[in-house]
């Protein structure tokens, strides 16, 4: 979905834009049977190491890219207690760094998805990459892609409480709802002034949280309306969704967000946010081209390469801190008793780099066994 756009343009097929980045290496930590790495090392000439160091300096002894993407998604992981799957991006991590220290210069670094699993590794990498000026970079394709209609908070703006739909896994797809939530919410008035605490609910507690009204729910119902189809068919919720998930995240400033996955009544990502000054409501559906080239991913990787290029990053690299502590608390939070769980170390203040603009319409879909 990333890398491959460096070999066969942005539209996977050849007759796209190229991208100003070139491919030179390439390690894979596992190599599973469909492995595409080492077929498409034979046809576009690049370079297949066996370890981190050797993809990084060639050969060397020293540094010679002038980017890292880490990416781990893939592969056959260990679960933690709270169920996130343990992806190596730590070991990553510190094996770049190695190679960085003895070379004595440092190139920008984009981290797919959350910065890590936990807490701690997150900060880690956060904190290690601040010590050595280490351009950094991570998150989810969501923010940046399309939005049906095309809105966004309005800038320095009051708001009250976000809703968001989300789709399962918690640990991998609400990672993805917890980024485009967090892009709207960073663009509030004073910009991010961190989390205090988080709770989730399963079953019949998320039931009862809707009951009595915890949540705004006529922002739940903005949000469901601008999902890409029903499939209520005009049946109550408690009628299509057996198991849902309500989480809440409760930020310093007095914001409220609450995500919810609806198994059985949502298709897609959406969200509706309520002003405070007027409580006037705006909405939207955050779609993602679910075939054949999926150029979500190449919006996500127009600001890998501005950030790779210029040796600044494109959007603040807080937010996925942010959004990976919190993606951890809320898993706890599940695997606990459904406790409230205070989270001091997720005060984090920035103010945002970015700002969501309207990408251009993309290429028809195609399947994806198309090649």
């Amino acid at each position: 979905m990333i890398v491959s756009r460096l070999l066969q343009t942005d539209t996977l097929d050849g007759k796209g834009e190229d991208s100003p980045l070139k491919l030179v290496s390439l390690y894979t930590d596992q190599k599973p049977a469909d492995d595409l790495g080492r077929l498409l090392a034979a046809s576009h000439r690049f370079r297949i190491s066996e370890t981190i160091e050797d993809a990084l300096t060639l050969g060397t002894g020293r540094l010679m890219v002038d980017g890292v993407l880490l990416i781990a998604e893939h592969g056959d992981y260990p679960k933690s207690p709270t169920g996130n799957t343990q992806y190596p991006k730590r070991r990553f991590w510190d094996e770049v760094l190695k190679v960085f220290r003895a070379s004595g210069r440092v190139v920008p670094v984009y981290i797919d998805k959350h910065l890590a699993d936990n807490w701690t590794d997150a900060r880690y990498i956060y904190d290690t990459a601040r010590d050595l000026n280490v351009p950094l970079m991570a998150g989810s394709s969501l923010p940046g892609t399309w939005r049906r209609p095309p809105a966004d908070v309005k800038r320095d703006a009051r708001i009250r409480e976000i809703v968001a739909i989300s789709l399962p896994t918690t640990d991998a797809y609400g990672f993805h709802t917890l980024e485009f939530v967090q892009a709207l919410a960073e663009q509030r008035l004073g910009g991010e002034t961190g989390i205090k605490a988080v709770q989730s609910f399963a079953g019949e507690a998320a039931w009862r949280a809707l009951d009595e009204k915890k949540i705004d729910v006529e922002l739940l119902e903005a949000a469901l309306k601008r999902q890409s189809e029903s499939q209520n068919n005009g049946r109550r919720l408690r009628e299509v969704v057996p198991s849902p998930k309500l989480f809440r995240v409760e930020y310093a400033d007095g914001l409220r967000v609450h995500l919810l996955e609806l198994v059985g009544a949502a298709t897609g990502w959406s969200a509706a946010w309520r002003y405070a000054d007027d409580g006037r409501i705006e909405s939207s559906q955050f779609w993602t081209q679910e075939g054949r080239p999926g150029m979500h991913f190449t919006l996500l990787l127009h600001g890998i390469e501005q950030m790779i290029l210029t040796g600044k990053p494109s959007w603040n690299v807080e937010r996925t801190l942010l959004t990976s502590g919190t993606l951890d608390a809320l898993l706890l939070s599940l695997k606990e008793n459904q406790r409230r769980v205070e989270t001091p170390y997720l005060m984090l203040n920035y103010q945002p780099i970015w700002r969501w603009r309207d990408p251009p319409p993309p290429p028809p879909m195609r399947p994806w066994s198309e090649q």
